[in-house]
């Protein structure tokens, strides 16, 4: 699981990559659980036929998502939940996720690094997991959004994760005998096609990215 990465806060390099111009209220670059952060998709009106509408946008959003099935009752409830990771074996069921997963509402998350903790010395290392061309990340997630107590529609937005327990990279983070997980990194030539596949298409792209495309440097 992640539960720290940095957004990318680099304008020329999120239309180059991610093809979308960057919103004018970013938020931090050391992004925690609730904070609110940028993810790509494709908007929501895209299919009404509006010549206007972009193939895609980026958005500001609470990492940590909450369903639009979430009543006004649960919504203190569901905001202590820890949502900002999704296990991709189990969202399509889940009440946060699902609605979600069926939906086909995905999104990327733009990245100049994830964090996750290197246990082997006894204690805690963060350490910090880039590509090794340089070039940022491009996490899979899915987005919903929910009405608050006002009435307001919010944005947010969760990372989809896979086993990682044989990835010759990820299986040594994380405390032992604990089950391993790890984002899925999107290879930037999948990324418009994530945006625009169907549920049932959604498991085909959950795979590892290519650990020796990865470099994890201890933050010591």
């Amino acid at each position: 699981m992640c539960s720290h990465y940095q957004t990318l806060k680099d304008a020329e390099l999120l239309l180059k990559k991610f093809g979308v111009t960057r919103p004018g209220v970013l938020g931090k670059y050391d992004m925690w659980p609730r904070y609110q952060g940028v993810f790509v998709r494709r908007p929501v009106e895209h299919d009404a036929g509006d010549e206007a509408v972009p193939e895609r946008e980026a958005v500001v959003g609470r990492w940590g998502l909450i369903s639009a099935m979430t009543k006004a009752d649960g919504l203190d409830k569901a905001g202590k939940l820890s949502t900002f990771n999704a296990r991709s074996e189990t969202a399509p069921k889940s009440f946060t996720f699902g609605n979600a997963w069926r939906r086909a509402q995905h999104c990327i998350i733009p990245a100049d690094a994830i964090f996750e903790p290197d246990w082997r010395s006894g204690s805690a290392v963060a350490t910090r997991f880039t590509r090794s061309d340089g070039a940022p990340l491009g996490i899979a997630g899915l987005w919903d959004r929910w009405r608050d107590a006002a009435g307001q529609l919010q944005e947010s937005y969760t990372m989809l994760t896979i086993n990682a327990d044989d990835d010759p990279l990820f299986r040594d983070y994380h405390q032992a005998g604990k089950e391993k997980r790890m984002v899925v990194i999107l290879p930037e030539g999948a990324y418009g096609d994530w945006l625009t596949a169907p549920a049932d298409a959604t498991r085909d792209f959950l795979v590892p990215f290519p650990s020796e495309k990865l470099v994890a440097t201890p933050m010591k």
